[in-house]
């Protein structure tokens, strides 16, 4: 399952009945923020409230891109779940870290961490 946006790959990993695992690569911006949106809210409305964002291969991310995932954060805490942020790179990380997202949504270093963070390791 695999769907193309100008510079924005997302690719989705059932993992399991409550658990996806999200690929998300090259920029995520004001043109791209709502396809990975509607992706997450699918994911949900699925009943995967378990979401990991696997970030090793997003280049860039602006303001639009972190509201997509304080949003979808605030939504998968609701439904019972979380989401998981794993492997972004350097400047993906410094723009959560002077941002404050990652109080909320601290970022493991390997989609192997993020996994059993979620339970989804398995």
């Amino acid at each position: 399952m695999s769907e193309r946006e100008p510079n924005l790959d997302v690719d989705v990993e059932i993992r399991d009945a409550r658990t996806a695992v999200l690929s998300v690569a090259g920029e995520l911006d004001m043109d791209t923020a709502g396809r990975l949106a509607d992706h997450l809210a699918e994911q949900l409305g699925e009943g995967r409230h378990h979401l990991v964002l696997d970030l090793s291969a997003l280049g860039f991310m602006d303001s639009s891109g972190l509201n997509v995932l304080i949003r979808s954060v605030h939504r998968a805490r609701e439904a019972g779940g979380d989401l998981y942020l794993a492997a972004p790179n350097p400047a993906v990380r410094r723009i959560l870290e002077i941002t404050g997202v990652t109080t909320t949504l601290p970022p493991h270093d390997h989609l192997a961490q993020a996994l059993a963070a979620a339970g989804g390791g398995r």
